[in-house]
């Protein structure tokens, strides 16, 4: 494409204007909110498996401490704290998919501190590092893909400085999700999932259910209709069709045995997620071998010249910095292997497993996100891609057992982080492009966004173990894509141990099912058919329990109610009022993460109260480890404040 080429907007920032940007007020408020999105997507990702974007949220919010209480605050320094601040709902989705996995193996009883922050912080930073390359090609050039999120978020940063925020709809959200959450925990008599038993037959019978949970109704509004209907429809395929047709085959069974038989049936979701993946990538190979070849040429020759410009919107951090923190991170994950799986050899295999499928998958995800966004980005598709990639090298160098198991999930975390985190960053640069901001500035503003989450990551997922009796792959916390991970890397690496127990049949049942969809879905995507039949929503529901699947629904159905109230509106006033749910729906979501969190502390205090006082009293080594954490964080942003680069334009 010639730069001539390159598409005209109408940028919110005026050529020449001088405004704050990266200053002290938007790096910690974005840091904060970096840490608390994290907290909270990492307790949805294991109800829901599934998380959201936290963009706009963090946008929101940033208006309502900037421009509300502070009375300061550019449009470029929101901008600042939403691209920091999504960081933490990214990285968690990267990590929670896959280092959950490792308790349910057996590897670990506890979350190793410093492995989850290490596999967080160096992922995360592959993400970013091998995404800016792609910047100009993807988000200038590219008019193909739209990024629909990062348009939304400028949009939103648009009428926060013309018209104020929706920051009462966000908080009121949040108190409404917390306080349900409260009382659902602590409140006697009062359940949070009704069931009921219904029988066929003496000999078949399946259960309805539904989970209380006003977030996952939230995540429901937000995915949309079609998403909703999918993933229940999932469900019922599940409970109402292969349950039922197990038993009829197996009728030495009570219902009170419903859930051992649920935990055979739903590997039908496990081969549906495999193909699922596989067939993502597929469909998108024409836009991710440009994305490939954007990558490892950097740009087009065209558009190499405008890169030489010095103008604030053309600033990518250089490629010296890249190369030079590429081969750091590479070394510093081939020794984070070694330590782990107690053999360099093995590592070594491993280190360059994850670097060809972080290269590669950084650009499909950068890609895929800018066609249909973040929250609906099929990261866990390309993190099956890559523990089969993975299984194939390690093989040929004979690497099997729970060394091979441990391998494939390190390797799959680095890589899920790093696909998660490029999806976020290049949301986030699009809608810099849009309000004008400088590039370098947001990349640095990612960076420091994932080391701050990276440190709350595995004392979070610790709360979340240890509050429930049956810890993480229980009902209240079923990890659905951390279980499948476990189930695929298990049954690739101990076959003949029979350690996994893998129900094949419904792994290869669920993966022709998977086919069939996917090849309806494409004769709907040729019709231009508004209703679709995407796979992996599907197949998140045959693993879900149905419970989920149903509020889920409901979510759904209320975003479709309010489409058909406001239908006769103008196209602005209904993108108006589908913010404000949006808003409200997030503040909800958010409330019941952080009341979750927080009842798994109180629980854990109970516990360890019950255990005596010398219990009660000891101090986790790793909240020195998070402090110390901390420390490190605060030292590289006094270095990059003393910077002059970092400097220029961001004071009046």
């Amino acid at each position: 494409m010639e730069i001539s080429e390159v598409p005209k907007f109408s940028p919110y920032v005026r050529e020449g204007k001088d405004e704050p940007e990266f200053t002290v007020q938007a790096v910690v408020l974005g840091l904060l909110i970096s840490v608390g999105m994290c907290a909270a997507m990492l307790y949805i990702g294991l109800r829901l498996g599934m998380t959201i974007s936290a963009s706009i949220p963090a946008a929101v919010i940033s208006m309502a401490v900037l421009r509300g209480v502070l009375r300061r605050g550019t449009i470029l320094e929101n901008n600042i704290v939403q691209t920091i601040g999504s960081a933490g709902e990214s990285l968690a989705a990267g990590a929670l998919f896959t280092m959950p996995a490792l308790i349910l193996v057996g590897v670990w009883k506890d979350f190793d501190y410093w492995t989850v922050t290490l596999v967080a912080i160096l992922g995360g930073f592959l993400g970013v590092l091998f995404m800016i390359p792609m910047r100009r090609s993807l988000i200038v050039e590219e008019k193909e893909i739209k990024y629909p999120e990062g348009v939304a978020c400028a949009e939103v940063l648009k009428a926060g400085q013309e018209k104020g925020t929706g920051v009462v709809l966000l908080f009121l959200g949040g108190i409404v999700g917390a306080v349900a959450k409260f009382i659902l925990s602590f409140v006697q008599g009062l359940v949070a999932t009704f069931s009921v038993t219904v029988k066929f037959s003496k000999t078949v019978f399946t259960s309805f259910a539904i989970d209380f949970s006003l977030a996952a109704l939230g995540v429901g509004y937000i995915v949309g209709t079609n998403i909703a209907i999918l993933v229940l429809l999932g469900g019922v395929i599940t409970w109402f069709v292969a349950i039922p047709l197990y038993l009829s085959y197996n009728p030495n069974f009570t219902p009170d045995d419903l859930g051992k038989i649920y935990k055979t049936v739903r590997y039908l979701g496990v081969g549906a997620m495999v193909v699922g993946g596989i067939w993502s990538i597929i469909r998108m190979r024409s836009g991710i071998a440009k994305a490939i070849k954007s990558l490892a040429g950097r740009v087009s020759p065209g558009s190499t010249e405008v890169l030489k410009t010095i103008k604030r919107t053309d600033q990518d951090l250089s490629m010296k910095f890249i190369v030079i923190f590429t081969i750091i991170c590479s070394i510093g994950i081939y020794l984070l292997y070694g330590s782990v799986l107690k053999s360099y050899s093995v590592a070594a295999v491993a280190t360059i497993a994850m670097f060809v499928a972080g290269f590669f998958f950084v650009a499909v995800s950068s890609y895929i996100t800018g066609l249909v966004g973040s929250s609906n980005n099929p990261v866990s598709g390309m993190t099956i891609c890559t523990i089969l990639f993975t299984f194939v090298l390690l093989y040929l160098f004979n690497v099997s057992g729970q060394t091979g198991v441990l391998a494939l999930l390190v390797v799959a975390g680095v890589v899920c982080c790093a696909a998660a985190s490029a999806g976020d960053i290049s949301q986030d640069l699009k809608t810099g492009y849009l309000v004008k901001a400088t590039p370098k500035k947001q990349q640095i503003g990612q960076v420091l966004g994932v080391i701050s989450a990276s440190f709350i990551i595995a004392p979070v997922l610790s709360a979340l173990h240890k509050s429930e009796p049956e810890g993480i792959g229980s009902k209240a916390l079923p990890a659905p894509q951390a279980s499948m991970f476990k189930s695929l890397a298990e049954g690739l690496m101990t076959p003949k141990e029979g350690s996994s127990g893998i129900p094949w049949n419904f792994v290869l049942i669920g993966a022709a099912m998977a086919v069939g969809i996917g090849i309806v879905d494409e004769l709907l995507h040729r019709r231009q058919s508004k209703f679709r039949l995407h796979i992996m929503p599907l197949a998140v529901g045959l693993y879900l329990p149905l419970e989920l699947g149903v509020i889920i629904f409901i979510g759904g159905l209320v975003s479709m109610l309010q489409g058909l109230i406001i239908g006769k509106k103008d196209e602005k006033e209904k993108e108006r009022l589908k913010q404000f749910g949006v808003l409200l729906a997030s503040g909800i979501i958010a409330g019941e993460a952080i009341a979750g969190i927080v009842t798994a502390g109180i629980k854990i205090a109970q516990q360890a109260a019950e255990k005596g006082v010398e219990k009660a009293t000891e101090a986790p080594a790793e909240y020195w480890q998070v402090a110390a954490g901390f420390a490190l964080l605060t030292a590289i942003l006094l270095l990059i404040f003393s910077t002059k680069s970092y400097k220029t334009g961001d004071a009046k």
